[in-house]
């Protein structure tokens, strides 16, 4: 005879069940985006951030990053990012994790999501490639220049029909250098495309602080980044405008250079002014338009309710106006041309396209050019009024003596090139007579480039450039406003225009922050 049981009487075996099913769910949510990242997840993710803001920090007050020292330093910090990048990667396969990113436009179809991916895949492939040619060039190395001996060494057994190196010493640097940076870049865009807590707890509860709701706001993470580089580049500039006008020859008061010893030739911690002049128009750009950006944000917020400047990013308008006085002040012909240029195309960039943006912001846009004239004026412009007039006597300083010498090396090494890094060690047996002087660069990154990479090693470090432009126009990414786009654009062209007459691309300091220039345009998105 059956026993009846009540409605509300409970299995055991059934509530166990319940339970461990409960449990399962538990664990799940526990590993959602929305409820938080597992321990290890977390603390990769802390440290990145403090690598790469440890850094962007170290590179140029370690005397630019042109020493070997410092180098392999910031080698080590790319690594290290590369491999909490894996580490991350690892635990999110494993735990079932799978952090949300900013992807503007992504969920709305399958289709729409395509070539995003396809763009990223590109970028993928093609800096897998350039470090592919880095290191065919280095082990099929045709020779390895002795400085102690001041000779080469050749190999016989080497493949002619894939890159190869006149100095396969150079071309290792080169290639652990660019492994460094490559990692740094990844690792970099993993962490800005990463959604921070505080943003998706917004989302969650829906708190909309202006009519767009959070598209107005810029993202956290990209906040942080460009507040740390803005007051570095600040501090930065005014070291090395008390540094100049103290007189001394010694690089950050401490460091007598080997080379360049006047102290007219440098500036801050750069041995090189027109390196230091190049560092300071990468970044004053970014600064102004990170100004403008959170000023419209606060313009558009609910909660704002003050005057447009109000708040810290005050502090953004001396820090541009600082830095973007250096490069005249640091007597750089070139530095102070680009400079000059950049202060007009962002007055005519942020002036001319903005739109019903109140007059106030229009004029703070004008006073912080106003305010670096007036603070180069005081300083003294005659240093670099008398640099001008010797421009066509002094025949760009020398550099048309490198640029003859460099035409046979165009030719002796079309496809190829001489190697990655090798351009020091091949100038010498080009100089027309042998008391001209052994240049280590060409004064022209573009030509360089050429001569050490060939035009196939020279269309693969171009090409990135133009996805990261299309990955802007059609990619998935942060909601950035068009005003930071185009500064970014204003200093990633003033660097190019640069490097035409100068070596900017040669430091490291200098190419890390071109690098993240590049990294926040592939993660904006033109839609956000």
């Amino acid at each position: 005879m059956q026993e009846h049981r009540p409605e509300d009487a409970t299995d055991p075996r059934s509530e166990e069940s319940d339970q461990s099913s409960r449990a399962a769910v538990g664990r799940r949510r526990r590993h959602s985006p929305r409820n938080g990242a597992p321990m290890a997840f977390r603390v990769c993710e802390a440290l990145t951030e403090a690598l790469l803001y440890i850094g962007l920090v170290f590179g140029p007050w370690a005397l630019g990053t042109t020493e070997p020292w410092s180098t392999w330093i910031m080698n080590w910090i790319g690594y290290t990012l590369g491999g909490l990048l894996l580490a991350k990667n690892l635990i999110g396969w494993r735990a079932h994790y799978a952090p949300e990113k900013w992807a503007v436009g992504a969920k709305s179809s399958q289709s729409g999501f395509f070539l995003p991916r396809a763009l990223t895949g590109a970028l993928i492939a093609l800096n897998v490639l350039i470090l592919l040619f880095c290191l065919v060039s280095a082990l099929n190395a045709r020779a390895t220049y002795v400085f102690e001996e001041r000779r080469q060494i050749y190999y016989d057994q080497f493949l002619s029909f894939l890159p190869h190196s006149y100095d396969s010493r150079a071309s290792w640097f080169a290639f652990w250098q660019y492994l460094g940076l490559s990692l740094l870049f990844w690792s970099a865009r993993d962490w800005l495309l990463t959604k921070s807590r505080r943003e998706l707890h917004n989302e969650d509860r829906k708190q909309e602080e202006s009519p767009g709701g959070t598209m107005h706001r810029m993202p956290d993470r990209l906040k942080r980044l460009l507040w740390v580089l803005s007051l570095n580049g600040a501090i930065l500039g005014i070291e090395g405008i008390l540094q100049r006008f103290s007189g001394t020859d010694k690089l950050l008061w401490m460091v007598e250079p080997m080379f360049l010893r006047a102290a007219e030739f440098q500036f801050g911690p750069y041995n090189y002014r027109s390196n230091a002049a190049s560092y300071f128009n990468l970044l004053w750009p970014a600064t102004l338009g990170f100004w403008w950006c959170l000023g419209q944000e606060r313009r558009m917020s609910r909660f704002s309710g003050a005057r447009l400047g109000g708040g810290a990013s005050i502090l953004l308008l001396p820090c541009t106006v600082i830095m973007a006085a250096c490069p005249i002040v640091s007597i750089s012909r070139g530095g102070a041309l680009v400079d000059l240029a950049q202060m007009i195309g962002a007055m005519a960039l942020l002036l001319g396209t903005a739109k019903h943006v109140p007059w106030p912001h229009r004029l703070g846009v004008a006073a912080i050019f106003v305010a670096a004239l007036a603070l180069v004026t005081g300083l003294g412009w005659s240093p670099l009024v008398e640099r001008l007039k010797l421009m066509d006597k002094d025949e760009l300083g020398g550099r048309m003596e490198i640029y003859q010498n460099s035409q046979q090396m165009l030719e002796d090494y079309p496809v190829f090139g001489s190697g990655p890094g090798t351009f020091s060690s091949v100038y010498q047996y080009y100089r027309e007579e042998v008391t001209q002087e052994w240049k280590a660069q060409a004064h022209d990154d573009w030509l360089e480039t050429r001569i050490t990479f060939g035009w196939l090693g020279f269309a693969l470090v171009l090409a990135p450039l133009i996805v990261v432009l299309l990955q802007w126009l059609w990619g998935a990414g942060m909601p950035i406003r068009r005003e930071l786009i185009m500064m970014l654009w204003l200093a990633i062209g003033g660097c190019l225009a640069h490097a035409k007459f100068d070596f900017p691309l040669q430091v490291h300091s200098i190419l890390a922050l071109f690098l993240m220039a590049c990294v926040i345009l592939s993660c904006a998105n033109r839609r956000g």
